[in-house]
């Protein structure tokens, strides 16, 4: 990837959306990066980080969404260009000092990405942050191309300069893991330092500060609906009586459509540049017009701001939208499109598959990998407390315990949430309350839940689940990791000292794969009252062979003494293991990583 920082003006590289988001900001000058990783968005700040060494800017991964938004804002206000990076709900975790950037402004240029996720491909929800454009004066751009998400990094941090305000990068998982031609152009020289110009009644928010800060945001966001208007992310093309307003990915399914069905004939207006809308372009594409269909992604948003520009100016003009069967949840797709474009021309559709997916291909269900440790604190928490306990969740792989036959997921609400939840349920049922944490969580949220915990004097067993890395969304590093190929001059803060601070008394440190060990602490913990702590250690097999360079010495197999009782299946689940043409239990060498759990369960299953 080095070509993102040493590629020239006129070159034509094939890059992810992610990457030449990348590239769109080196373009512009990017002096501070920060992120908190998430997918869809994390090939941003995993790129920026591999290039480190080889470009002048600074960068970080936060602990969180917030702290990212709040060291990246520091930076801005000192005159250096910012970029910070999250998936659509790690905007609800900084959404506290974005709405104030918006009021004091960014003098050096700010640009948030937030990589939202229809579908829920790996997300627990769908939200629709362009309402955050809305809530905060955000104004947005809205890619739909490779070429287009560096083409809009760049214009993004030129006008966020020019008028001293935050801008949006809202894309979506097709966006972002799309890959296509990206022509690069110029490099601006980096700006990494900058001047702080002391001006208190523009940047300490009291509330005679914000009254006139919030006249001040207005005022620019009606200066830059010019800019909209006229900007060249915004096209009209075609012609006809009937119009189309398109958004985001959905502009790429309906070029798709006119391509393969000539016969329909429409006037489009393409929105890249999405807010704050121009009345003034919108009115220009209505005339003439006896009919408009809004296409965008999740929630209908521009339908209603169309809708009501039409109310107000006595337009007569039929709107369609989510009212003829597009729906405001999950992914648009060309056939999708396709049948409402046919309705709305009052054309018969004859179903035909227009870049579908394939529809027959066998589902493999998300599941632990081979090896994990998640699993054998799992099996042992299982083997203790079976269904007489209620189990906390939170964000990561470990989410993944909620499979049978492990069933250790009962209720999570959001990152960090597990502590904090966990002890809440503690204090009115009878059943013991487990919660389950990863070392990367509890870094970025799980510490305050426990403060609270521990003040309040809430009942609950905590399990960390510390693999050494922030495993889901890549392997990155956080404040724990001890690896110096991730972090290099850095001193990790190891957990266990932080939760005795707390002056949490029952703390104890484990091997997640030592199952003797684990169980014991769990029979030490399991009737003491108050906060306990159990931190199970053990690297993600994943990380430790790419990262750490651990190769697998042993793998295990099914000795000629096995019975086939099916326990190593029906309670373990291992991805190894499976039944062969005769019915019997055997083990996948390939798939084993020689983890050994299984050789503490059965007494059939041997080391080779």
């Amino acid at each position: 990837m080095d070509i993102l920082i040493q590629g020239k003006a006129g070159e034509k590289h094939l890059l992810l959306g992610n990457e030449a988001i990348v590239r769109g900001a080196i373009e512009a000058g990017v002096g501070f990066i920060s992120c908190y990783p998430g997918t869809p968005s994390s090939e941003v700040p995993d790129t920026f980080y591999r290039l480190k060494n080889k470009g002048r800017y600074y960068f970080e991964y936060s602990v969180n969404e917030k702290v990212a938004l709040e060291v990246a804002g520091g930076a801005t206000l000192a005159g250096v260009p910012a970029l910070v990076t999250m998936k659509h709900v790690g905007v609800n975790v900084g959404a506290d000092p974005l709405m104030t950037l918006a009021y004091i402004g960014t003098p050096g240029g700010f640009v948030l990405l937030s990589a939202d996720d229809p579908f829920c491909h790996s997300s627990q929800n769908e939200q629709d942050n362009r309402y955050y454009a809305r809530l905060g004066g955000l104004p947005c751009f809205e890619p739909a191309s490779a070429q287009e998400c560096k083409e809009m990094t760049k214009a993004a941090f030129e006008l966020s300069k020019k008028y001293g305000q935050p801008f949006l990068l809202r894309t979506t998982t097709r966006i972002n893991h799309l890959r296509g031609p990206v022509v690069f152009g110029d490099v601006k020289e980096p700006e990494i330092k900058g001047v702080f110009a002391k001006q208190p009644f523009r940047f300490v928010p009291i509330p005679a500060v914000a009254r006139e800060r919030h006249k001040v945001l207005l005022s620019n966001l009606n200066k830059i609906k010019e800019e909209q208007c006229n900007s060249l992310f915004n096209k009209i093309w075609g012609e006809g009586q009937i119009g189309v307003i398109v958004s985001g990915i959905s502009r790429a399914y309906l070029h798709d459509v006119l391509l393969e069905f000539p016969e329909l004939k429409v006037k489009v207006l393409e929105l890249g540049f999405t807010y704050p809308l121009s009345q003034k372009l919108i009115l220009k594409f209505l005339r003439d017009l006896d009919r408009v269909l809004i296409l965008e992604e999740l929630e209908p948003i521009l339908e209603q701001e169309v809708r009501a520009l039409i109310q107000q100016n006595s337009l007569q003009i039929d709107v369609k939208g989510k009212d003829i069967g597009l729906p405001r949840f999950g992914e648009y797709s060309t056939s999708l499109i396709a049948k409402a474009l046919f309705k709305v021309c009052n054309l018969s559709f004859e179903s035909k598959t227009i870049c579908e997916q394939e529809t027959e291909l066998a589902n493999r269900p998300p599941n632990l990998c081979p090896g994990c440790p998640h699993r054998s604190v799992y099996y042992a928490v299982r083997e203790m407390f079976g269904d007489e306990a209620y189990y906390s969740s939170d964000i990561g792989c470990y989410t993944l315990g909620i499979l049978p036959p492990l069933k250790m997921a009962d209720f999570l609400l959001c990152m960090g949430s597990s502590v904090s939840a966990g002890s809440g349920l503690s204090r009115v049922v009878d059943k013991p309350v487990i919660a389950f944490i990863g070392d990367s969580t509890f870094f970025h949220s799980g510490i305050a839940g426990l403060l609270n915990a521990v003040y309040n004097q809430h009942n609950l067993l905590l399990i960390i689940l510390d693999n050494k890395t922030t495993a889901m969304t890549g392997h990155q590093p956080h404040p724990g990791c001890t690896v110096e190929k991730m972090v290099q001059d850095v001193k990790p803060i190891p957990i266990e000292p932080v939760i005795r601070s707390l002056g949490i008394e029952h703390v104890v440190s484990v091997k997640a794969l030592n199952q003797k060990a684990l169980k014991q602490a769990l029979e030490n913990f399991k009737d003491l009252p108050g906060v306990r702590v159990i931190i199970a250690e053990e690297p993600c097999p994943l990380f430790a062979r790419k990262v750490l360079g651990r190769k697998k010495n042993k793998r295990a197999y099914i000795s000629d003494t096995c019975d086939n009782c099916l326990k190593c299946v029906q309670e373990l689940a291992c991805p190894a293991f499976f039944i062969d043409e005769s019915k019997k239990v055997r083990i996948n060498a390939g798939l084993c990583s020689g983890c050994m759990l299984c050789l503490q369960i059965c007494e059939h299953i041997k080391a080779e």
